[in-house]
């Protein structure tokens, strides 16, 4: 069945041969092969949630959403063992009736976990990875047609699998670590910029879950549905988000800004689709030389820049394509007006972050060329040749990723 698909903000579309949504590991066998015996490329799509074309494909396009919710749970190991098309949002109800809650979340949970995994999809916090950094076995259906199980008794092909953007094959099956439930308490104050910058450092560390939106203008705070305190100016101004566990005992508060709950109740704030964003990770201790170069490009780039500037920080982890490879992370994220040409704008902030050793967000806009794929990922190269292992003949591959990728 031909179709055509678009991602959630509209700057991503295209046409497909096949359509399957399979319910079973032995149904994406089965649509995997006849995809081969057809000579079709393959891609998984998710919820859309990538600005970069990693879903597209002009054969067969397959929807895991029927492969979904947690199988079963470890509670003494703390591990979970889930459908790859699970939204993460589905997540969190379950897990805390078992005693349990994921590590770290990020600011949208309506993706699904395998997507999110597979991207390198992530929270803010240094003691914790990307959610590629939970993953502790799968199942992948390869470029073949076999199914192959992938485990911590094979380290490589974990590290490779856990940032794989889909070119391993098809995930079906997963096992995640979790960790015991807990509260967070909120806390989120309006701030200027140079206090903020003051104690960096300090506050990064210093706390579960720090991040901040800076403002670049007064249009700013709007575009991301961010309210201003009464009577106060954006221009140069943080929304500085801070999340600390709480007490087991500590009661439930819906205060705004001061909220106390469940932590998957804590992390997610609403986005409307009216961006298109770009973000990129460059070693934390380069962090405040960084920020404050961001932010003089971004001011004299006005109104070309007037999307809020998102910072965050990420721990070290051990996944082969992870942004976050043995070093923990500053995440910058910026972002372009739809029906806008923003690609000068977003070139030069490339030209910029490159200059501090910059990795990638796979499912966020880049510009990544080959070369410094090999010059920024010490283990590209041991991707590639893992990757061709699994999909030898190239089917999960598409015209965004074979440039890349391929041998």
């Amino acid at each position: 069945m031909a179709g055509k698909w678009t991602n959630w903000v509209g700057n991503q579309s295209f046409k497909y041969a096949s359509f399957a949504q399979p319910s079973s590991e032995k149904e994406v066998v089965k649509a995997v092969k006849k995809a081969l015996e057809k000579k079709q490329n393959i891609r998984v799509m998710a919820t859309g949630h990538s600005f970069t074309p990693i879903v597209e494909t002009d054969g067969l396009l397959l929807d895991l959403e029927k492969i979904s919710g947690i199988k079963a749970v470890d509670p003494y190991k703390q591990r979970a063992f889930v459908g790859s098309g699970t939204p993460i949002s589905a997540l969190g109800d379950p897990l805390w009736e078992k005693g349990l809650a994921l590590r770290n979340q990020g600011d949208i949970d309506s993706q699904r976990i395998a997507g999110a995994i597979s991207t390198g999809t992530h929270g803010s916090g240094t003691e914790f990875g990307s959610f590629s950094s939970i993953l502790r076995s799968c199942r992948i259906v390869t470029g073949t047609g076999e199914v192959v199980e992938i485990n911590e008794k094979t380290p490589d092909l974990l590290h490779a699998a856990q940032v794989s953007v889909g070119m391993l094959g098809v995930m079906v099956g997963m096992e995640l670590q979790v960790t015991k439930k807990y509260k967070l308490r909120e806390h989120i104050d309006h701030e200027p910029f140079s206090d903020v910058m003051r104690n960096f450092h300090e506050r990064v560390k210093k706390n579960r879950n720090f991040s901040f939106f800076w403002f670049p203008s007064e249009e700013s705070a709007a575009l991301y549905n961010i309210e201003l305190p009464p009577g106060e100016k954006a221009t140069d101004t943080c929304h500085v988000k801070v999340f600390n566990e709480a007490r087991e005992s500590e009661q439930v508060s819906d205060v705004p800004k001061r909220r106390v709950d469940r932590s998957y109740r804590i992390y997610p704030m609403f986005y409307s689709p009216n961006f298109h964003e770009l973000e990129y990770f460059i070693p934390l201790e380069r962090s405040v030389d960084c920020i404050n170069e961001m932010r003089e490009y971004m001011l004299k780039n006005l109104p070309l820049s007037i999307f809020p500037l998102e910072i965050r920080s990420c721990g070290s982890e051990d996944g082969f394509l992870s942004s976050n490879y043995k070093r923990e992370t500053l995440v910058v994220s910026v972002s372009g007006m739809p029906g806008v040409d923003y690609w000068p704008y977003l070139r030069e902030v490339d030209r910029i972050l490159g200059r501090y050793d910059a990795r990638v967000h796979w499912g966020k806009l880049h510009f990544l060329t080959k070369q410094q794929l090999h010059d920024r990922y010490p283990k590209a190269e041991k991707f590639i040749k893992i990757r061709k292992q699994f999909d030898p003949k190239g089917v999960f591959l598409n015209d965004h990723l074979r440039p890349l990728f391929a041998q």
